[in-house]
């Protein structure tokens, strides 16, 4: 089951994904879904290493592993200006001496991503409100077979969802990355370590039951 109030605490990783509040959808065109990619990269590369996600157009998820306590002390250092702004936090010296700083910090990226995109789609659409559910979800990943099993499964979403027929067609998602030999903002070096090769990858994302191991995901 998600915890919405795990903590997202450095060197772990997670599976986090989120939902449309009501019957809208988080991305109307394909500029939608290149905009939001660019906010990511923005709020959470710096803090996360990315090993796979998938954009819907109502629902995305998300697998990552939040860096290590110095990387996001020093990405807060840089960003000290703002870190007023943050909840929970009075100044650098907080987030240095409380054991959740670092899990708020990162959390907070993440909620800014979503209040980013959330603006700009509301000020492009003449639209008001929130757009996403409160609170995304998350749950934390411990071994290497989850870990494969939870890229396959986001990489999967679409067909899932019945909005494409295979994985390898939809467009907004990580698979592009692993199949590409060009530089990309996923670690997908580090993601091909939980598969035995390239032909188990591939085996894994045609034969893996996605209505039996949702609830294992999720």
């Amino acid at each position: 089951m998600p915890d919405k109030k795990a903590l997202l605490l450095p060197g772990s990783y997670f599976h986090i994904w989120t939902h449309a509040n009501g019957s809208e959808n988080l991305f109307r065109t394909d500029e939608n879904y290149f905009f939001f990619l660019k906010k990511y990269r923005s709020y959470i590369l710096p803090i996360a290493q990315t090993y796979a996600y998938c954009l819907m157009p109502n629902h995305l998820h998300l697998m990552v592993r939040i860096n290590e306590a110095s990387d996001i002390e020093n990405y807060a250092l840089k960003c000290e200006k703002d870190l007023s702004d943050l909840q929970g936090f009075e100044n650098l010296g907080g987030l240095r001496g409380l054991f959740h700083g670092h899990a708020r910090f990162v959390s907070q990226q993440f909620s800014n991503l979503f209040n980013s995109y959330t603006k700009s789609f509301n000020k492009l659409f003449g639209r008001k409100g929130s757009l996403f559910i409160p609170n995304f979800r998350r749950k934390s990943v411990e071994d290497d077979e989850y870990l494969a099993k939870l890229i396959v499964y986001i990489h999967n979403n679409p067909v899932h969802h019945r909005f494409c027929n295979s994985a390898f067609e939809w467009e907004f998602s990580s698979l592009r990355a692993y199949r590409s030999k060009s530089a990309s903002s996923v670690n997908v070096e580090e993601g091909w370590s939980f598969f035995d090769d390239q032909k188990s990858f591939i085996d894994l994302h045609r034969t893996l039951n996605i209505e039996e191991i949702t609830s294992e995901l999720e």
